[in-house]
């Protein structure tokens, strides 16, 4: 009899350290982020945190009524949307472009993938340097543009994303491409198709999956992405790119409304939380009908 529980009872200890691990790095940062969030919590009341006069709800509604974070999600939103749809032609297409041999490949894919190695700080230190007036950028356009303040630094930071993203969605396709079987090509090619119809009956329905799963995580990458606006705008950012990731630091370390800046932090968890949800949903209405 105890040998057989403990026969039913070892897949739970081999998913005990896994477990731990998710309370410690996961669930306990969160628990204490909605325990700051509810706290009238700044520089004056930091060293005796734990007695800090709880105030519930009040820092998310002076977050949502009293800050620039309706503006913040609205611009961080926006943006995320354009560089994920943008980024998926874009890394699909190289996917297809260095999916057949040819002389000089290897070479080929790494150049691909420098964009997306590169440390954020990099990036956004080198857009910085081609975006600044009477830089690269103005000299190739033959026009001094501001680019890192006003209307154009929103287009620019989208720009400088979809360059430094869309490789993610150029490795996923790939190893979507390499997972199609030869047999299903060549069955195509005995029946005629073209490259258009195998494109849009074959390659794509395949791939569905992966691109689906590239463009949720592509969408929360550059929805919680802080060092590249941060980097390339500098803070106080310009009004048009004032991102929430950006934002939240700004309360929390130059302000020190800590209180405030959590709320911030949870209402960030939730927005990630619906793409991310729709995601699991779809997948598993997706394995319901299989």
């Amino acid at each position: 009899m105890s040998k057989a529980v403990s026969r039913r009872q070892r897949p739970l200890w081999m998913l005990a350290p896994g477990g731990v691990l998710m309370v410690l790095v996961i669930l306990v940062p969160l628990a204490v982020a909605l325990l700051v969030s509810t706290l009238d919590l700044n520089q004056y009341t930091l060293r005796q945190w734990t007695d800090a006069p709880n105030i519930w709800l009040d820092n998310y509604r002076e977050a949502w009524t009293e800050t620039a974070l309706p503006h913040a999600i609205w611009v961080t939103v926006g943006y995320a949307v354009i560089v994920t749809i943008a980024a998926v032609p874009l890394g699909l297409a190289a996917a297809l472009a260095t999916q057949q041999r040819f002389p000089g490949r290897a070479l080929v894919r790494s150049a691909f993938l420098i964009p997306y190695v590169l440390p954020a700080f990099v990036v956004g230190t080198v857009w910085r340097t081609i975006l600044q007036p009477n830089g690269p950028a103005g000299n190739l356009l033959g026009a001094d543009y501001l680019w890192l303040n006003g209307p154009r630094s929103y287009w620019a930071l989208v720009l400088v994303q979809i360059w430094t993203s869309w490789p993610l969605l150029y490795l996923l396709a790939l190893s979507g491409l390499q997972g199609i079987p030869d047999d299903v090509h060549e069955a195509a090619a005995l029946d005629g198709a073209g490259y258009r119809a195998k494109l849009t009956r074959i390659v794509l329905p395949q791939l569905r999956g992966v691109l689906g799963l590239g463009m949720v995580i592509e969408f929360l990458h550059t929805l919680n992405s802080f060092t590249l606006p941060y980097v390339l705008f500098g803070v106080p950012a310009p009004h048009d790119v004032e991102v929430l990731p950006v934002l939240t630091y700004v309360e929390s370390f130059q302000n020190f409304k800590f209180g405030l800046s959590a709320a911030m932090a949870v209402l960030s968890l939730v927005l990630v939380a619906i793409p991310l949800s729709v995601y699991l949903r779809a997948v598993r209405l997706n394995r319901d009908e299989d």
